[in-house]
């Protein structure tokens, strides 16, 4: 057993059990006996407690984290940084990191990466929003939950882009197989290069493979900064075009060429989803096609060179380059460039012509049946066929899947470009509500399920009918609807005197129904809010309808509008007491929720904004602290779209100046090895 299993931190924390360890740090899983949840705590090793260089990273994570508030983002709760342990207090995640997902999984369909990256991009959207790069974007620090959600973690080696972009020309800080070319090369980094890391995830996630793999690390970096990916559709042809290219756009060597922004991948990846079929129709400098020829041709003749390198080179080198473009040995060079394009168009079109004149090729027949159209066949260019497509439905099979198919797989061969028949199971077909009237409700049920579709059984009282047996049906029997509709069904409880009609329940408030059932001898049942454009808290549904004939002591349900869904933004400056030396500055949000912990001097500090947003139904409490003590609590009232100050307490400077003045010199040594 490790020396902190078993032991309590700060008589708060008690550690359980060790999670992980990484190449700094090593995580716990414990019990926070204060706010009573399951935290994980990463603590700082023995060994690195007096590196200034691991501190620095350490506590950077802290600060990066913490000026976040996301939910893709893992949360930071509390932090300490004694001379015997430093640790971080964070989330717990109850999950496996998407490494080890792809890993279980081998194949993951491209409807399920979007899902992942679409998480990943808006986290670091609002990441880079905060001035925050993350510089260490890849699948083991990514954690996936159970119900699909993705927490980003690990922004040890993270950067605050307005302070410091470049990495150390050294080291190459962050996975080999996932960092972009300029952080390889010790190059200015900025939020394009998340991107790129994002880019080599998607590639991992839709082909099963990493773009670049090689014996070792080094050689790895090298394949990142002079090798071109394969194209995804080499390894996996069931890729959409699309995303082929969001992918790409996203791995270019020039950051240049990158998206700009996690937003503007996002957009695309958006048109994507509403368009699968969608080419964007992006191109780039690629040497293994013709088109640079026409390239270097046009430099040559406008004297310019900046366009056909992908890298800043010496500038000797680049005047040598010039010269040998402009002598006399050049126009040779390119008549003969050019007379091998004119040679191979005349191959190419030859080929063609003869590929023209071949018979129709027989194939076999393939295996479609377990295939789903959509995603496996459609546009897949293994299947050169045409296809008849009809529809049926099984409710034991996905949407999508293929149920059946004419000819066979294996009967015989066909054409290419035969066409094929092919039956999808799909949801939108219809099927007819059948008759049930008058029959008895178990007999009816049987005849619902046959016909593919759910039911809902609602008694009610009538005088025509024996109890037990069918009253009527919504929708009527003989009515088209989809398969897997739902058919309310109305049985008859008997006959009695006590016959209750339901009350029109739409636009009341809850108690007013609640007034209008006691009053009748109803009752109220379950409840449960949906966002609406009505008014907030009135009823928008009801079950049994309106007008329903029903015993005494029913109960009716109702839908209640939530609203609209609106946020509001608030902003607060927070005055900085008259003192120059250094202090602690804590922000937290509501009881625990730590957004700031940073050291800072007051005469200089200027991010002393705090800028949240709310729904407009709530109220959020935030409480300033420095040097441990409270120095301002608001009340932000987004209903109100106000800010409340609930107390005001005047700073009483530290007594030792001196200690003061020896923190200061402190950050200042940390701040000038963060920036080396």
């Amino acid at each position: 057993m490790d020396k902190y299993t078993g032991k309590r931190l700060d008589g708060r924390y008690e550690i359980n059990e060790l999670i992980g360890v990484g190449g700094m740090a090593m995580v716990y899983r414990a019990y926070d006996i204060i706010d009573d949840r399951t935290v994980a705590i990463k603590i700082l090793k023995d060994e690195f407690l007096n590196n200034a260089d691991f501190i620095r990273r350490f506590r950077n994570e802290s600060k990066a984290v913490a000026v976040m508030s996301h939910p893709n983002i893992v949360k930071v709760y509390d932090v300490s940084f004694g001379d015997v342990i430093q640790y971080i207090v964070m989330e717990y995640i109850d999950g496996i990191t998407l490494k080890e997902y792809i890993a279980q999984q081998k194949e993951i369909g491209w409807k399920e990466a979007l899902h992942f990256i679409v998480q990943i991009l808006n986290a670091l959207k609002h990441a880079h929003e905060k001035g925050i790069i993350h510089r260490d974007i890849k699948p083991q620090n990514i954690m996936l939950l159970q119900d699909g959600t993705i927490k980003v973690t690990d922004f040890g080696i993270a950067r605050f882009s307005n302070k410091e972009t470049r990495t150390m020309t050294d080291k190459a800080i962050g996975s080999v197989h996932y960092i972009a070319p300029e952080q390889a090369r010790g190059d200015i980094t900025d939020n394009k290069s998340d991107l790129y890391s994002v880019g080599v995830m998607m590639y991992e996630l839709l082909t099963g493979k990493l773009p670049f793999e090689a014996d070792n690390a080094v050689s790895v970096a090298i394949m990142q900064l002079q090798t071109d990916p394969k194209p995804l559709k080499e390894i996996n042809p069931e890729i959409p075009d699309g995303l082929e290219e969001i992918t790409l756009k996203a791995m270019q060597k020039n950051p240049a060429k990158r998206y700009a922004s996690a937003d503007e991948m996002l957009a695309d990846i958006e048109m994507f989803r509403q368009n699968p079929s969608i080419k964007f129709q992006y191109t780039y400098f690629d040497d293994d096609t013709s088109d640079k020829y026409a390239t270097a041709i046009s430099n040559v003749r406008s004297n310019s060179f900046e366009d056909s390198y992908d890298t800043i080179e010496d500038i000797e080198e680049g005047e040598e380059d010039i010269k040998t473009a402009r002598s006399p040995v050049m126009p040779i060079i390119l008549g003969a460039v050019t007379a091998l394009v004119l040679i191979l168009l005349i191959f190419t079109v030859a080929g063609v012509t003869r590929s023209c004149s071949k018979t129709v090729e027989d194939v076999d027949v393939p295996l479609l049946v377990g295939l789903n159209y959509k995603n496996q066949v459609e546009n897949n260019s293994k299947y050169n066929f045409t296809w008849n497509i009809q529809s049926a439905y099984d409710e034991n099979k996905p949407i999508g899947e293929i149920l059946e198919q004419n000819p066979k797989a294996g009967s015989k061969k066909i054409k290419v470009g035969s066409e094929i028949t092919i039956t999808v199971n799909s949801s939108e077909i219809n099927t007819v509500v059948p008759g049930i009237i008058g029959l008895e409700e178990e007999d009816a049920i049987a005849r619902i399920t046959k016909n593919s579709l759910g039911y809902e059984i609602i008694e009610v009282i009538d005088d025509n009918t024996a109890k037990g047996y069918v009253v009527s049906s919504s929708p009527k029997p003989g009515t088209e609807v989809f398969v897997d509709s739902t058919v309310t069904v109305y049985v008859s409880t008997g006959t009695t005197i006590d016959q209750i009609e339901v009350p029109y329940l739409v636009d009341c408030t809850m108690s007013e129904a609640q007034n209008k059932l006691n009053q009748l001898g109803l009752a109220l049942g379950g409840s449960e809010y949906e966002e609406n454009d009505a008014k907030k808290d009135t009823i928008i549904s009801q079950s049994p309808l309106w007008g329903a004939k029903v015993s005494k002591g029913t109960k009716v349900s109702i839908v209640l509008s939530a609203g609209p869904s609106e946020e509001t933004t608030l902003k607060q400056t927070i005055p900085m007491p008259d003192y120059n030396g250094e202090i602690s500055y804590k922000v937290i949000v509501g009881d625990s929720e730590i957004i700031r912990d940073r050291t800072i001097n007051p005469s200089s500090f200027t991010d002393n904004v705090i800028e949240r947003k709310g729904k407009t139904d709530t109220t959020e409490k935030i409480t300033v602290e420095l040097n441990g003590e409270v120095y301002r609590i608001y009340t932000f009232d987004y209903k109100n779209k106000k800010i409340i100050t609930e107390k005001e307490v005047d700073f009483v400077p530290p007594a030792d100046d001196t200690q003061a003045s020896d923190t200061e010199n402190t950050a200042s040594a940390d701040d000038a090895s963060a920036g080396e």
